[in-house]
């Protein structure tokens, strides 16, 4: 059979008057057109491991300080007011703030010192952990809201561990506390389309010229809750890292609200009617974070939901949207069709990592989605140690339930963040092993 198929091609070549070399040629490139036409099989995105820094015991602040050390900057009433949110926030007595902040001063080189001390110890911990070399890294990927130097902080770790000059680095800034995830999306379209390299993230908010000084109430809170924070996490398209990865990064779902004026409006850094700056946290915050999740988990559940969860949630929206155009239909369908159905997303997950943003945040979540104490056990736990870490808070999560061996191979992982903008943003994980691993940042917590 092959004799007569290649006795065959030969004549068609003779009659053809073409060379059977031109023909294989042609062949030969048309396949790999073919081949750089059709789609590529993207790599997995796989977490290797990841660090989170605590702050020396110097940092320490606890609950009872936070007056004494503000006193003559605030009235007695603002005082008691910020002593009241401490209180009621959700904060231990274990949580950091710079010395820069307690010594009251602001300037390039003291929140130099914070990204430097709580950053730099993350990376250092995670190159020792995964015994990766900093040249072995193609890119680098920072996030920080409120300090942005030049050189970039990306710049300042290449300088530091000394980088390879192929190392391409990005600088996110302004993003808010949601922009750990954000750095995930990025890092994950860079080594998709990269096979074979990695990607350190390092998440931050600095907090020391963020220290609001001021007598406006709602730029005072923040100096409440936000505490010092610093994470690393290194990503791997390398095949070669499969076994000793911890995860693979599922999906990432981002929701940004910023078209609404509401929404855009209620996470805003500015100058009080005295010409102090800060942050000013809206009183419709929760509000506009519960729309956002809702947004959010509409893209995220054709995603990870189960198929019946799928058909319970697109009935319900049927349901409502026909009560919204018919009286008649409105009267004739029980009340309960007509509520809004939250999709049961403990179906989809084994685990949650909710922005610490407060005890309000963490609450909301809870009650819209109905869920278990045990499910917020881990973000309550990272709130009360270490604060309101911003961007870096799903890291300190993640890093609890690892510490205390809860994670088991195959569990799914939502990592939740809600940020400035207003962005609410989805991370999901799927472990690849079993994972117990001590985390120093949570020795000695009980």
């Amino acid at each position: 059979m092959q004799t007569g198929a290649l006795e065959a091609f030969q004549l068609l070549t003779d009659r053809l008057g073409i060379g059977v070399g031109i023909v294989l040629v042609a062949l030969a490139a048309a396949a790999a057109l073919l081949v750089r036409l059709l789609p590529a099989r993207r790599p997995p995105v796989q977490l290797v491991d990841f660090a989170v820094h605590r702050a020396p015991a110097s940092w320490r602040l606890r609950r009872a300080e936070l007056a004494p050390m503000s006193e003559g900057l605030f009235s007695p009433e603002d005082l008691e007011f910020q002593e009241k949110v401490t209180l009621r926030s959700g904060l231990g007595d274990e949580t950091a703030v710079t010395p820069a902040i307690m010594a009251r001063l602001t300037g390039m080189s003291v929140a130099r010192h914070e990204f430097e001390v709580m950053c730099f110890s993350a990376v250092e911990q995670l190159l020792a952990k995964t015994g990766v070399s900093p040249k072995q890294i193609r890119f680098l990927v920072t996030n920080s809201s409120l300090f942005n130097p030049t050189p970039s902080l990306s710049a300042v770790i290449m300088n530091k561990f000394k980088f390879g000059p192929k190392t391409q680095n990005f600088s996110l800034g302004g993003m808010g506390c949601s922009a750990g995830v954000i750095a995930l999306d990025l890092a994950q379209q860079l080594l998709e389309r990269h096979p074979d390299e990695y990607c350190l993230v390092v998440s931050h908010e600095n907090i020391t010229n963020a220290h609001y000084k001021g007598a406006d109430r709602s730029m005072q809170v923040s100096n409440c809750i936000f505490r010092a924070n610093g994470a690393a996490v290194l990503l791997s398209s390398r095949r070669a890292d499969a076994r000793r990865a911890k995860y693979r990064l599922a999906h990432v779902v981002r929701t940004n609200l910023a078209a609404d004026d509401q929404a855009y409006n209620c996470v805003l850094q500015m100058d009080d009617d005295e010409q102090k700056w800060g942050v000013r946290l809206g009183k419709d915050l929760m509000a506009v974070a519960a729309r956002a999740l809702r947004a959010n988990m509409t893209s995220l559940g054709p995603l990870v939901l189960p198929l019946s969860e799928q058909l319970l949630f697109a009935a319900n929206l049927l349901a409502r949207r026909l009560a919204a155009a018919s009286k008649p239909a409105a009267r004739a369908l029980p009340l309960t069709w007509t509520r809004p159905y939250t999709p049961d997303f403990k179906r989809a997950f084994d685990h949650m990592c909710i922005h610490t943003g407060g005890r309000g945040v963490i609450d909301t979540i809870e009650k819209e989605l109905a869920l278990p104490k045990a499910w917020v056990e881990a973000s309550r736990a990272a709130l009360y140690q270490f604060g309101n870490t911003s961007s870096a808070s799903i890291w300190y999560i993640l890093a609890y339930l690892e510490h205390n061996g809860r994670v088991r191979k195959g569990d799914r992982v939502w990592q939740l963040g809600f940020g400035s903008g207003f962005k609410c943003n989805s991370a999901v994980w799927v472990a690849a092993r079993r994972v117990r691993d001590a985390h120093p940042a949570w020795e000695g917590f009980d």
